[in-house]
């Protein structure tokens, strides 16, 4: 496991997860991922901490209300929310993990435009 530092764009909300230095991250196509570009690095909440900008952030719900959408509400970015598909984690967006501890990761293709079909799949492929 690696340390990884990461945040949103004006740099208010900052976060660490550990997580490898290699890893698979979840590519969503729903209406919320598909226009963010969030790559879903998810992990336990254990494995996150936030550093700093619990002040600065919003949150966001929608459709069936489990899924927590925190966000800057200086810059707007997400840079982690808790997901729906696992409620008692953490979903990282790896697009906001600093540069230089990724070694590689791995891009695997997530449809949550029919979200019950491909939360089944999806569980399929960890098994």
């Amino acid at each position: 496991m690696r340390a990884h530092t990461g945040g949103c764009h004006c740099g208010r909300v900052r976060f660490e997860v550990l997580a490898p230095a290699r890893f698979s991250v979840s590519d969503c196509n729903c209406s919320m991922c598909s226009k963010l570009g969030y790559l879903h690095l998810i992990v336990p909440a254990g494995r996150f901490k936030l550093l700093s900008g619990s002040d600065a952030l919003a949150t966001y719900t929608f459709n069936t209300g489990v899924a927590k959408h925190f966000f800057c509400s200086t810059c707007g970015v997400k840079s982690f929310y808790i997901p729906r598909s696992h409620p008692d984690g953490i979903s990282v967006n790896a697009r906001c993990i600093d540069g230089g501890s990724i070694e590689s990761m791995e891009i695997k293709l997530f449809d949550g435009r029919d979200w019950e079909k491909g939360r089944a799949a999806y569980d399929e492929l960890d098994n």
